[in-house]
């Protein structure tokens, strides 16, 4: 006889949807009628007891940090991942890793399995949708952001690096050098530095040199060389993290444009290719370790009253990937 207690994902399957939408439903989120009827319904009949989500949550939960990442294969994300594996191994925690893709639906499931885990704490780097993160509060989870906030949850403390500083002191930099056609190329997360690039630039932003990918390598390609295509009266290129950067310059590549004769570019993240490219690339620096393990550190102190959040200074690192803007080949 087969006693094995149902699990989330077996109500899932049984239910046809998303273990994000069986979270949803169980914790009191979003749903249509029939959905959170079907649900209902399939835990009742399998006895689906959430461990993490019942009214003993805190008596019941086993320890732990849950760690959130976008992407376990990305240089910075992966030296967040340290500061947090680093903190964590001085208090004596174990860590358990999930990664998200930046895909909300993606994200929402591996909450919904990290609560019924039962871990005690989470460190998230998130998508940047809100709605995901409403079964961790409900549940009382201690949560604590990284590198980025989440719309609608200002009360959740996040560790930051400094963007508004950072994107100043890029744009600064490259408008004290001539340039005045200067594209932002973004990706998830990353609202609060495209409304600095806004602010920053005033009368000089060209809306149509703002470009906004999804958080894979292709549509980062995509997204870089079809606004070099498009614009080819642009001079330079802030790109708002290195897997934008790494497309900036690939693509850059392919369309025989060079750096920084035909275009500048300022990259964020300091990851170790950057320093490898020819030219190497300018950069404004994040401390992606510290990051991690203040997050770590702050999510280990909660419990009571909610730790306020922390902001990290970066750091304009000068390299060969620009240039003054009388140096470039044509006459822009």
């Amino acid at each position: 006889m087969n006693m094995r207690r149902a699990t989330i994902r077996d109500v899932a399957e049984a239910a046809g949807v998303g273990v994000a939408t069986v979270s949803r439903v169980l914790s009191g989120g979003s749903a249509s009628p029939e959905t959170r009827e079907r649900v209902l319904t399939i835990a009742a009949q399998l006895d689906y007891r959430p461990s993490a989500l019942g009214r003993n949550l805190r008596q019941r939960r086993s320890g732990g940090i849950g760690l959130l990442l976008p992407d376990i294969t990305d240089t910075f994300y992966g030296r967040v991942a340290d500061g947090v594996l680093a903190c964590a191994r001085s208090a004596g925690e174990p860590v358990i890793l999930g990664t998200t893709g930046d895909d909300p639906e993606r994200e929402a499931e591996a909450i919904g399995v990290l609560l019924e885990q039962g871990v005690d704490r989470l460190v998230a780097i998130p998508s940047g949708d809100g709605e995901s993160w409403a079964p961790t509060l409900r549940a009382g989870l201690n949560t604590v952001f990284a590198h980025r906030t989440s719309a609608g949850y200002d009360d959740i403390p996040a560790v930051l690096a400094d963007d508004r500083a950072g994107v100043r002191t890029a744009l600064d930099y490259l408008t004290g050098l001539g340039h005045r056609r200067i594209a932002y190329l973004g990706g998830p997360g990353q609202a609060q530095r495209l409304t600095a690039f806004r602010q920053v630039l005033g009368p000089l932003v060209d809306e149509e040199l703002i470009v906004v990918a999804r958080g894979s390598r292709d549509s980062a390609y995509a997204a870089a060389a079809g606004l070099f295509q498009h614009r080819p009266d642009l001079t330079a290129v802030l790109a708002g993290g290195n897997l934008l950067g790494e497309a900036a310059v690939l693509a850059a590549r392919e369309l025989d444009l060079r750096l920084p004769r035909d275009m500048s570019l300022i990259m964020f993240d300091d990851v170790p290719w950057a320093e490898l490219c020819s030219p190497s690339l300018t950069v404004i620096a994040q401390p992606a370790q510290d990051i991690g393990y203040r997050a770590a550190e702050l999510v280990l102190r909660g419990g009571g009253r909610r730790p306020r959040g922390v902001l990290l200074p970066t750091e304009l690192i000068v390299r060969g990937s620009c240039a003054a803007r009388g140096t470039s080949r044509s006459p822009r």
